[in-house]
């Protein structure tokens, strides 16, 4: 006779406890409590939750310890616990949850860096190009008989005496003085090559010939009279273009690009800067420039930077002395003001290019990337491919410096074949 419950059927009874193919898996049959001992009536199974049908037991005692109802040894739908169906904690219910793409997230972030800097480059040139274009008033075509172009590029870089735009306050703090007029208080050539940069300075106490020339604003023709003059009075005849003129008729060699600032735009581009560092070897005072500086490591602000470029009264070769010194500063400027810092921090490059680019005046030719040319060539004057010089000295007439003719033909080859410069000036 059989203790369960409306007795099931041994077919039935022998198919629970091995399995069965019934809508239900074998998992979520329950098994009933069977106490232990004997004459005590077993109960029938308890209804519980889930919506889990009561089941029979297969007839055997369950362990000690174990309570009425389901046997807790496993969960409904789930080998190994969790929610409903198995799924792990904090699963999506509509399907697993994907890893991040972090591939895809990259080349987003990297796509919109390129769109910015692009949007930045593309803003800054526009605001720059509207900044030199009235600036670009020197017609070099008016010089005539000039010589045949050479490899490389040849800028000549003028820092002329202009007050122009400067109060009298300010003409009064950079010991500018109030002349009228501009001349030339310093010139250099900078060629630009596939050996390296080469700067040379050009003395403005040079003794040169004064060629024929085209007035730049009358047209007209003047003969060559053979007068010697020092350089900087070619500029105070007729400006930049017979400047020009005079120089590639003494040298033989042809400028490609004219650069001139004044004394104004070459103080506020330092201070825009935040000065630049300079590591001077002695101290020296000039009453005629202001300048009173000591050895040592510094960082030189606008009004002492344009002190430190015009003094030439402190040092026994004078002008000599004085080119050397432009030349490091325009170098040290140079280097540090083509940063990161201060390229990619519009705070500081909007000041710096607008310093210079309302002071500049330059030939018609020169656009933005002849400029930045100009400027990281500058730059690479003092790396190890970079030389710097004056130009090569005989002697002297009447006070002014006589040019080398030999070593000044031989430095024109070497810069008109780009070939490295083995000149000196010594």
């Amino acid at each position: 006779m059989s203790d369960w419950p409306d007795g099931p059927t041994g077919d039935r009874a022998e198919r629970y406890g091995r399995g069965s193919a019934g809508p239900q898996p074998e998992s979520a049959r329950a098994m009933p409590h069977v106490p232990r001992g004997r004459g005590v009536p077993r109960q029938p199974p308890q209804q519980q939750g889930y919506g889990v049908p009561p089941q029979q037991s297969g007839g055997y005692d369950q362990g000690p310890g174990s309570g009425d109802g389901y046997n807790t040894g496993q969960v409904y739908g789930s080998h190994h616990g969790g929610g409903p169906g198995g799924r792990p904690p904090g699963s999506n219910a509509s399907g697993p949850v994907e890893a991040p793409n972090w591939g895809r997230r990259i080349k987003i972030g990297v796509s919109v860096l390129v769109v910015v800097v692009l949007a930045y480059s593309i803003g800054i040139y526009f605001w720059a190009d509207s900044k030199l274009t009235p600036r670009q008033e020197v017609d070099l075509s008016k010089v005539i008989d000039r010589p045949a172009e050479g490899d490389g590029t040849n800028y000549l870089i003028v820092g002329s005496d202009s007050r122009e735009g400067m109060s009298a306050a300010e003409k009064k703090e950079l010991h500018t003085g109030s002349a009228e007029g501009k001349r030339t208080d310093s010139m250099m050539i900078l060629h630009d090559g596939s050996n390296g940069p080469t700067l040379i300075s050009l003395p403005r106490d040079s003794n040169v010939t004064v060629p024929s020339f085209r007035g730049s604003e009358s047209g007209k023709l003047f003969p060559a009279e053979g007068k010697q003059e020092k350089l900087n009075a070619a500029y105070a005849v007729d400006g930049p273009t017979l400047l020009v003129r005079t120089i590639e008729a003494n040298m033989g060699l042809r400028i490609d690009h004219y650069v001139e600032i004044g004394f104004a735009g070459f103080a506020k581009i330092v201070d825009a800067i935040g000065g630049v560092e300079m590591n001077l070897p002695q101290g020296f005072k000039d009453k005629y420039s202001g300048a009173d500086f000591k050895a040592g490591k510094q960082t030189l602000n606008g009004q002492q930077a344009l002190a430190f470029v015009r003094t030439r009264h402190a040092f026994a070769a004078s002008d000599l002395e004085r080119t050397k010194n432009q030349q490091k500063f325009l170098a040290a400027l140079a280097s540090q003001t083509a940063t990161p810092g201060t390229i990619l921090n519009p705070f500081t490059l909007f000041p710096t290019m607008s310093a210079g680019l309302n002071t500049l005046i330059v030939d018609k030719d020169m656009s933005l990337t002849s400029l930045g040319s100009m400027f990281f060539a500058m730059k690479g004057v003092t790396g190890g491919d970079g030389v710097s010089m004056n130009m090569p000295i005989s002697g002297s007439v009447n006070g002014n410096l006589v040019w080398d003719k030999a070593k000044v033909k031989e430095l024109v080859n070497q810069l008109n074949n780009d070939e490295k410069v083995t000149v000196t000036s010594d």
